[in-house]
């Protein structure tokens, strides 16, 4: 099988698993301790354990996976919206507006992007709402960037000039030409900024930026997990597994998407 396909199969068991597990399995509320296992070792009914205040811990990583998932998906779309629109404008007006719109992606690359989100959280405090525009607002600039370029090749097409060549109005070339033939490139390179974002968000996640108790994605589980690391090592392992087996597969994913885009093999 194909590594791009088989990095699709493992991810779409570990959504599976993630949204059904809980009600297939007859899971606890992962959020509900209980005082009568207190760092419970993997056992039957608890098959990755409990943390130190009687938390299962399988329960906790689907509910993070969930959460880590759904962050990451979000915030992709949010990346996708910014990105595409101004990738498309930049590569399509050229010239001065180009370049300056270049130059503000590159100022954005270099801002120091975990100190602007701890200050809008200092400022605003901890909202998924706010998280989303973080992340979202962060993993939109190579987006932008790789649809400039192909808008840019595309401003020279034959049929971009017959259109202004019969009249079309700038925001006409772009909706009706540009836009449909920069979607399916932006919605392939998804596929790499996709893990990119549920990266960002565990991170923030670990620093204790993510959502407020008692929910937490991956991220935050490895910084619960991170302090029970001498009593109950599996409250990391578990979590950390789910983590880099998703990110590792969203890596040969994007290669496999990589390698079509610059047709070098064949579509995953």
């Amino acid at each position: 099988m194909h590594p791009a396909r088989a990095s699709l199969a493992l991810l779409a068991l570990l959504a599976a698993t993630c949204w059904l597990g809980p009600w297939l399995l007859a899971l606890p509320d992962p959020h509900t301790p209980d005082w009568q296992a207190l760092s419970v070792a993997p056992v039957a009914g608890h098959w990755f354990g409990t943390d130190a205040i009687g938390r299962d811990i399988l329960a906790r990583t689907l509910a993070g996976g969930r959460l880590s998932l759904t962050i990451g998906a979000l915030a992709t779309v949010v990346a996708l919206v910014i990105g595409l629109a101004w990738g498309a404008v930049a590569g399509y007006a050229g010239g001065r507006i180009e370049r300056l719109m270049v130059r503000v992606l590159d100022v954005l690359s270099a801002l120091p992007f975990l100190l602007i989100v701890i200050l809008l959280l200092a400022l605003f405090g901890r909202s998924l709402w706010l998280l989303l525009a973080a992340i979202g607002g962060y993993v939109w600039i190579d987006l932008a960037r790789v649809v400039r370029a192909e808008a840019a090749r595309l401003r020279e097409a034959p049929f971009v000039l017959a259109a202004r060549a019969a009249g079309a109005r700038f925001d006409q070339v772009l909706r009706w030409h540009l836009l449909p033939n920069l979607l399916p490139l932006a919605l392939v390179y998804l596929g790499l900024i996709l893990p990119q974002a549920i990266l960002v968000e565990s991170f923030l996640g670990f620093l204790g930026l993510g959502v407020d108790e008692p929910s937490a994605s991956w991220g935050g589980l490895l910084h619960e997990g991170s302090q029970e690391l001498d009593t109950a090592p599996w409250s990391l392992l578990f979590p950390a597994g789910f983590l880099v087996a998703t990110l590792a597969a969203f890596q040969f994913l994007g290669d496999g998407l990589r390698d079509w885009l610059d047709g070098r093999g064949a579509p995953p």
